[in-house]
């Protein structure tokens, strides 16, 4: 299939409100399949801190992918390598969005080794960029349990260095 061409760009304070509203979209249709209603409600609830997310994404290295004026999807990641939220439009699934994004996080972080918390949904995913799963956990967001994998990933250098 032909996609018209990604940009990505770094995070602005008025693109806060369309990333709250795509990570809405995205986690109540896209990880509806491993997540009961009651789940996704407690996870996304529709209802962001702006202020507080705007904040966190400023402090973060954050990135935006876009196509033909549409914002499609978005990363970001802290100082330590670790990646917060990867979410991509419902509609974008498998175009190589969040390989974009996660490869260009990766390439601007100077940590050693880059964990995450993905979705059950999302662990094939980084499964296939040679993320490894460490643990899976539960965690309660709002009164009710989501379980989730802790995976990190070693930079390509670090752990080349350690062969040595």
């Amino acid at each position: 299939m032909n996609h018209p061409m990604l940009s990505l760009w770094l995070y602005r304070s008025e693109d806060c409100a369309a990333l709250a509203e795509l990570f809405y979209e995205t986690v109540h249709t896209v990880n509806a399949r491993d997540y009961t209603p009651l789940q996704l409600d407690a996870w996304a609830t529709g209802e962001v801190d702006l202020d507080a997310w705007d904040r966190s994404f400023r402090e973060h290295d954050t990135v935006i992918a876009e196509q033909d004026g549409s914002i499609v999807g978005f990363g970001d990641m802290d100082a330590a390598g670790y990646l917060d939220r990867l979410y991509v439009h419902k509609d974008c699934q498998g175009w190589g969005i969040a390989s974009a994004i996660c490869a260009h996080l990766e390439s601007r972080s100077a940590a050693k080794e880059y964990i995450t918390h993905a979705s059950l949904t999302a662990r094939p995913f980084f499964e296939q960029r040679g993320w490894q799963a460490v643990r899976e956990q539960e965690v309660e967001r709002r009164g009710v349990r989501l379980k989730n994998v802790v995976m990190h990933k070693r930079r390509p250098e670090a752990a080349e260095k350690e062969k040595i």
